[in-house]
């Protein structure tokens, strides 16, 4: 498809609409037939910039429904699952859901971004761009920022255990990619790979309590430190998706049903909007459509909250929306418009279904009181949102793929760049705040232990998705040496930081961060020369 360009603008749009190279799987636009039949040659900058936007609003729509809503319903599964505390011990500090519910929350989109790039041989540069490119981001910009903004001791142990797991992982890709493919086995490799992580995490996590005693001691010099009871509570107050309850009366007072649904779908709490910056309130604008459209189909249940989060009226509403989402994002709504016997529709017979069970929860329930099966819509909105994410993923890698065919650029690059930006960027944001506010080694461990679930997860599961019981290999052939480029800066940077970190005792201090950040800019313009062939490796 990369064709179209080197041809006339006249015939740029029956090439696109001819050759098979140039569809698209997936998502619900078409946005190379538009960029190359809907406008006309010259206007062709004005559309590269609406795409532009659009990517940009695919990164916020991707941020604020992994941190509003995936996030917090996967706490409240875990927490009905009795998986993320016990009595004495508070959510944060549980090594399981440290490692499998949080990862899989704060890495959703990271995760499905290389899904949807690993279903189609065109694109799966683009997860290993993105998957390598990350990592490389992140283990450089991140952690050399935070040992810039804040000079600390880092955690030793988990460090170092972090950092061998991940460069085994790498070490496995670079594998794969030697040979060009990957096997049913080496897929369920990585999978076993990151469950051994979690059971390696959970026992020397035992084991060290168990050496100290039961209870949380304060933090040793292996061990990240942890907020206060005081400070968790203050931290995780705004992560519930709740917009409307930050000024509540003293005294409980019987509201209606309508006042209550209006209150439920505000994403705008006006007292809080008084009182911020012209910038935050900008980016709210911007934000408003989209969490208006996620309140709508996206129940959240809050453990932390007396009433959990109980919105009778909107909740009894998600019973017909979220699995009306459901339906019309899966595959692209292929599936949602599937007409039973060529007569009913799929997405009617779903409305009919939760029109009826909204009605009977509705009556059976009150605006008090959630019911006992209330952590039923932790599941719902957890499957609601995980299809909002899935559906943003795919139109962010078909949007990237089309603007790789406008500007000739290579799927690696773009992954390793934009993508690897976009998904980067809360977690970057996340953990500089983190380390201001006094907590640089959970910031620092943040870093390595994150990307060991994006690139084992990403990588196992997204080959694994794509096999099939006649095809148990997945091709992944490098397209150029920017591929090796990459893979060979990610495994230098984690040599280093696992040579140097001990050598400096584990004091981490301005002059690593330094370091960090410029061999980020020495790869950077390594990668962009070889993209551009000005380093090309000779015809020998």
């Amino acid at each position: 498809c990369w064709e179209v360009r080197k041809r006339n603008s006249s015939e740029w749009c029956r090439f696109v609409r001819s050759n098979p190279d140039c569809r698209l799987d997936g998502g619900f636009l078409d946005y190379l037939e538009g960029v190359f039949c809907v406008f006309p040659p010259r206007l062709l900058p004005l559309a590269v910039t609406l795409y532009a936007l659009w990517l940009l609003y695919l990164f916020i729509i991707l941020g604020v429904t992994a941190e509003k809503f995936f996030c917090p319903n996967l706490s409240a599964i875990s927490t009905n699952l009795k998986l993320s505390h016990n009595v004495a011990v508070c959510s944060l500090t549980s090594p399981l859901h440290g490692v499998t519910f949080l990862a899989f929350g704060n890495g959703a989109p990271d995760v499905f971004s290389a899904v949807v790039a690993f279903s189609d041989p065109r694109t799966a540069g683009l997860a290993i761009g993105a998957v390598f490119g990350a990592g490389v981001f992140v283990t450089t910009v991140v952690a050399g920022g935070i040992a810039l903004v804040k000079p600390f001791t880092a955690a030793s142990r988990p460090f170092l255990r972090d950092v061998i797991f991940y460069m085994v992982a790498v070490f496995l890709t670079f594998l794969v990619l030697y040979f060009g493919r990957i096997t049913l086995g080496e897929a369920l490799g990585y999978l076993g790979l990151y469950v051994f992580y979690v059971f390696t995490v959970v026992l020397c996590t035992w084991i060290h309590r168990r050496h100290r005693g039961d209870g949380l001691a304060p933090p040793g010099p292996w061990e990240p430190e942890m907020p206060t009871d005081a400070e968790e509570q203050e931290s995780s107050g705004t992560n519930s998706g709740d917009y409307g309850e930050e000024y509540r009366p003293l005294l409980p007072s019987r509201e209606p049903s309508l006042r209550i649904l209006a209150t439920a779908l505000s994403p705008l709490d006006y007292r809080k909007w008084r009182r911020k910056p012209w910038y935050w309130r900008l980016f709210k604008v911007f934000r408003l459509p989209v969490e208006l459209l996620l309140l709508l189909t996206v129940p959240v249940v809050d453990p932390d909250k007396d009433d959990l989060n109980w919105k009778r009226p909107l909740n009894c509403l998600h019973v017909l929306t979220s699995p009306l989402l459901c339906v019309l994002t899966l595959k692209s709504g292929t599936y949602g418009l599937y007409q039973i016997q060529g007569v009913f529709p799929v997405w009617a017979l779903v409305t009919l279904v939760g029109s009826v069970l909204a009605i009977i929860i509705f009556i059976t329930t009150n605006n008090e009181e959630p019911p006992k099966y209330h952590c039923v819509f932790a599941f719902l909105g957890f499957l609601a949102s995980a299809m909002w994410i899935n559906a943003a993923a795919t139109e962010l890698v078909n949007i990237l793929r089309t603007l790789g065919v406008i500007f000739q650029l290579s799927n690696t690059v773009l992954g390793l760049t934009l993508l690897a930006w976009g998904n980067s960027i809360g977690d970057t944001f996340s953990d500089l705040t983190m380390a201001r506010q006094g907590y640089p080694r959970m910031a620092f461990s943040a870093c390595f232990g994150g990307i060991i679930f994006n690139i084992l997860v990403g990588v196992g599961l997204g080959c694994l998705l794509q096999m099939t019981s006649s095809q148990l290999v997945v091709k992944l052939e490098p397209d150029s040496l920017l591929v090796w480029i990459l893979a060979g800066a990610l495994g230098l940077s984690l040599v280093f930081s696992f040579v140097s970190v001990p050598a400096q005792c584990f004091q981490l201090g301005k002059a690593y961060g330094v370091c960090l950040i410029l061999y980020y800019l020495a790869f950077l313009c390594l990668a962009l020369l070889t993209e551009f062939r000005v380093i090309r490796l000779s015809a020998a």
